[in-house]
């Protein structure tokens, strides 16, 4: 039975021309993956197809999962999402899932944009210099955490590991999330999304539920994330995420999903 005609619509809006061959070898599977990853799901959010691409591509390099990525990057691509956008995507992730994962995922992101015609390098997205970069991911970090927050984070680290402060503030926010190319509201959700998708980080995925907030995201923004990562990271993990939304950024009433 093929996929309905709703999700067979936004199927060949993201992969024009493009037949996958499980659509021959498990026909049944994909009829009904494609209806609720293109359409059942999709029915219950407000998120841009360009946004949905960007944190779906951020998910799949937090859980290793390069076919699917090279897919998305492909659907990406092809529909509004730039180069720039994508090496964000890529970029930004060696500092939440670690640069070990992330490589094969740059590697994988050059090869299809050289294979477009896209050259390389692109324009430098960097804002800071190694003089500039601790002030300003201090204030970028600021600007997410709390100003007050990162004065004491950093103040009142004990010696041994103050270090750990300096890089958060120099390299995770000022060498990364101070980056141009996706604007701050943007990188949070896509932060959320990693950090979800990778499991077992829920402190931090805390954290960045009050940052998506400070930041002018809503809880319908984050509950959007979690409906277009559910295919694609599998319920334990979006559950897990649920949870500490329910519980960082309650709504009126919520009910406890198990699986």
């Amino acid at each position: 039975m093929p996929a309905n005609s709703a999700a067979q619509r936004e199927h060949d809006q993201l992969f024009p021309n493009h037949t996958s061959t499980f659509a021959q070898t498990d026909p049944g599977f994909v009829a009904y993956f494609d209806d609720f990853a293109f359409d059942e799901t999709l029915r219950d959010v407000a998120i841009t197809r360009q946004d949905r691409l960007l944190v779906q591509l951020g998910a799949t390099i937090a859980v290793g999962a390069t076919t699917e990525f090279r897919v998305l990057l492909g659907a990406a691509l092809d529909n509004d999402v730039t180069p720039v956008e994508v090496k964000e995507v890529v970029y930004q992730a060696v500092a939440y899932v670690g640069v070990a994962r992330t490589i094969d995922f740059l590697t994988i992101t050059n090869g299809v944009l050289l294979e477009r015609g896209v050259a390389l390098p692109l324009p430098e997205q960097s804002t800071t210099s190694p003089a500039t970069r601790m002030e300003h991911g201090r204030d970028v970090q600021g600007q997410i955490v709390g100003a007050d927050r990162v004065n004491s984070m950093n103040d009142n680290a004990p010696a041994d590991t103050a270090h750990f402060q300096r890089f958060l503030s120099g390299n995770c926010f000022g060498d990364t999330v101070a980056r141009d190319g996706l604007g701050l509201r943007t990188r949070e959700l896509l932060t959320f999304a990693m950090l979800v998708a990778l499991g077992g980080a829920d402190a931090q995925v805390r954290g960045h539920v009050a940052g998506n907030l400070t930041v002018g995201n809503t809880r319908k923004d984050l509950l959007d994330v979690l409906t277009v990562l559910v295919p694609f990271i599998g319920y334990p993990r979006t559950l897990n995420g649920l949870t500490v939304v329910n519980d960082a950024a309650p709504a009126d009433t919520t009910k406890e999903l198990t699986a």
